[in-house]
């Protein structure tokens, strides 16, 4: 599956020579960009290491990053035009408001000056353009913009990977149309608590209004025109080299650029290569010269949605403990692209941001979320992860890491592996988080955050190894509730399945099983269809029973399986809950208590649907209905990528949920015997340039399951370079 040619001998002099005489260095910078796009910058001291990461950022990634900066900084009005007003609102509203002293020192001691010579590379190269727009900024029809260290600290992209909130609402509107039972029953809590709607909430005023900008806030955004992870780590007893083994896939949506940039980091105190978002400096998984890491997100419920009662004659004051206190307003202006600017009100509560209000009501709703803590941004914190050593220094690390939170897995060049399940976590005393809480009473206040001592981990387990999928990670007998809403747990058993197989592991075994597509559900249907085998179309269930399970692309019984399945919750449970119980629920029950007339009736309507949409049944494959699609945020047809069949579905571990949108761009596996034999791919490019070789061209790899290397020691980057980029300060004085 890899490509074993692992480096072709190139003459690093052969490589093309681009200099750059560059303001704001203080000393030369060497960039060996490899031949699938990776920059390995060499530098002599951190500032110049960082400044030149902004640079060589900007110059592969600046659309994207800009976009980005404008969604965190609440500026996307000034370019998409009044659709966006209330997603600025709330990325404003959500901003770091407190001491940025102890916003920078939560991540890292030199944070900020890390960041800030990061942002100065990006401005060096958005000066350098001068009036040359780049292609995307030509047809988008405005300009660059400069950045500051705080847009860096921005919290919408945490905001995104802490969801609790949203739950909170569905779960309450569940509770006013069916009853706190039937959510009981359809949509239990993992581990099972009673739910109890707080005395004073009125679940009929809870409506999806209130998360109107702040959904349209976390999602992706567009010009006009599932979600999980993998990481598993085995120590040396079970790999052929008898050092460990790390794989990490994060699933995220598909994107053009991809979500993710690698970058290999090397300076006094710094050796690192790895991914992280490209709007960030360092990584947020790879490895330096002593330990690899890689994450997965845990799911600690981070967030609360208190309801705070308004004055009816007064509307900016609260109530909160019997007395009237005032709701602390800042008024912007938002500009608009196309109209004239929106004046708006920033409103707050001491629990946090007020998302909505309901005037007729008299009430506002309050978010309070661990983001809002200093050091809340998003993945900051690996600046502290990716200079530890050993185990102590990363565990203590990982205290730093708040937003969002993840599980951790871990390996050393000693051979030790280990796991944390890292990111603040609200002690509630008296509640379970599940459901929104009044804010006027005093009763539902965090008491503070469990200790790093205290959150789930092992190390060196006496299995061997060490599996998470966002799944229930909750070792047995620990009471903390952390959370209570997983991913389904299938994806993790696979992994089990195959990390139990008696074997010694490679680098090709971990590829194999990054991509493996045997749908465990669809294991236990075809259990289920057994026993209560429908009478019609034989045939067809005959396939899907002979069927081995394996979700490929071509896969007609695959198509079958899926289309079947979709259906079936209709005729099990009542309509209200049938596009919402959970698949391990309706797989569970249909076990217990078979249901001939549910399987077969099921079946007629996939059928039916089938033959409507495909009438010539030679047609019928998975990519009929699961392909993926590329397409740049200016969904322009110059920019947008072919579509690729995906195999796989949102509970294999080569995951490709919603129509094949979601999954993994970025994969790797680390081999601790010898980092240069570690193996990766990023799709589609690591060049988010349409006019750059980059761009695309580890698309059709990543599609055929196949990697390329991750070269590190400084031999096998100069084998693997194809271009050599030296940064000079400019006049020589670094200025």
């Amino acid at each position: 599956m890899a490509a074993r040619s692992v480096f072709v001998p190139l003459l690093l002099l052969l490589a093309p020579l681009r200099a750059e005489k560059v303001a704001g260095l203080r000393e030369p910078v060497e960039i060996l960009r490899d031949r699938w796009g990776v920059p390995h910058i060499y530098a002599k001291n951190s500032d110049d290491l960082f400044f030149a990461q902004g640079w060589i950022t900007a110059r592969d990634r600046l659309f994207q990053i800009d976009l980005w900066r404008r969604t965190g900084t609440g500026k996307l009005a000034e370019i998409l035009g009044p659709a966006a007003v209330g997603r600025d609102r709330i990325a404003r509203l959500v901003r770091y408001r407190g001491d940025w002293n102890k916003e920078w020192e939560s991540y890292a001691p030199d944070a900020r000056q890390i960041v800030t010579a990061f942002v100065n590379g990006v401005n060096a190269y958005v000066r350098s353009l001068g009036s040359n727009r780049p292609l995307e900024f030509r047809i988008a029809g405005y300009d660059p913009g400069l950045w500051t260290p705080e847009d860096v600290a921005a919290r919408i992209a945490g905001l995104v990977m802490t969801g609790n909130v949203t739950r909170e609402v569905n779960r309450t509107m569940e509770i006013a149309a069916f009853g706190v039972e039937n959510v009981e029953r359809f949509a239990p809590p993992d581990p099972f608590v009673h739910l109890v709607v707080p005395a004073g909430i009125d679940a009929k005023a809870i409506t999806s209004e209130i998360l109107r900008d702040y959904n349209a806030a976390v999602g992706s955004p567009r010009f006009p025109g599932e979600q999980g992870s993998n990481n598993w780590v085995v120590d040396g007893t079970r790999t052929a080299t008898g050092k460990p083994l790390l794989a990490n896939d994060p699933h995220r949506p598909i994107l053009v650029p991809s979500l993710r940039k690698t970058v290999h980091l090397v300076a006094p105190g710094w050796n690192v290569i790895g991914a992280g978002e490209p709007a960030l400096p360092g990584i947020a998984l790879g490895h330096n010269e002593s330990i690899g890491f890689g994450f997965t997100i845990v799911g600690i419920d981070q967030q609360d949605l208190y309801v705070e009662k308004l004055n009816p004659t007064n509307p900016d004051q609260y109530l909160y403990k019997g007395a009237w206190k005032p709701v602390e307003t800042e008024r912007q202006q938002i500009a608009v692209k196309g109209a004239a600017p929106v004046n708006t009100e920033l409103r707050y509560t001491q629990h946090g941001p007020v998302i909505y209000e309901d005037r007729e009501r008299h009430l506002a709703y309050a978010l309070r979320w661990v983001g809002a803590e200093p050091g809340g941004a998003g993945y900051l914190a690996a600046l502290s992860v990716a200079r530890a050593r050993d185990w102590n220094e990363f565990v203590s690390a990982m205290a730093r890491y708040k937003v969002p939170s993840e599980n951790m897995v871990y390996a050393d060049k000693a051979g030790n592996i280990g796991w944390i399940a890292a990111g603040w976590s609200p002690v509630r005393k008296n509640w379970t988080g599940l459901l929104p809480v009044p804010g006027d009473t005093g009763a539902y206040e965090w008491a503070g955050f469990l200790p790093i001592a205290e959150m789930p981990q092992s190390y060196n387990p006496a299995r061997r190894f060490v599996v998470t999928a966002n799944h229930n990670i909750l070792p047995t007998g620990y009471t903390k509730p952390i959370a209570y809403d997983w991913a389904a747990p299938f994806r993790a058993r696979r992994i089990e399945q195959m990390l139990n197989e008696s074997k010694k592991f490679t680098v090709d075994d971990f590829e194999r099983m990054q991509y493996d597509i045997v749908c465990l559900p669809a294991r236990r249907l075809q259990e289920i269809v057994r026993k209560s085998r429908p009478e019609r179309h034989p045939e067809i269930v005959d396939e899907f029973l002979k069927w081995d399970a394996r979700l490929t692309a071509d896969s007609r019984p695959g198509l079958i399986y899926e289309m079947w399945l979709s259906f079936l919750p209709v005729y099990v449970f009542p309509p209200q809950w049938s596009a919402r119980a959970d698949l391990e629920v309706l797989l569970r029950s249909l076990q217990e208590k078979p249901n001939p007339r549910a399987i077969a009736e099921s079946l007629d309507r996939a059928v039916s649907e089938l033959e409507r949409k495909l009438p010539n049944r030679e047609t019928w494959r998975w990519s009929a209905a699961h392909t993926l699609t590329l397409r740049h945020p200016l969904n322009s047809s110059k920019l947008d990528l072919p579509p690729i069949p995906r195999p796989g579905d949102g509970n294999t571990v080569n995951a490709s949920g919603t129509q094949g949108a979601n999954g993994a761009s970025y994969r790797q596996i680390l081999d601790l015997a010898d980092w240069d034999r570690s193996m990766m791919t990023n799709t589609p490019g690591e060049s988010g340039d349409p006019q750059s070789k980059h761009y695309r061209d580890l698309l059709d790899d990543w599609a055929a399951g196949r990697y390329h290397p991750m070269p590190f020691s400084r031999k096998a980057v100069e084998a693997a370079a194809e271009e050599r980029i030296m940064l000079e300060p400019k006049n020589g004085s670094g200025k």
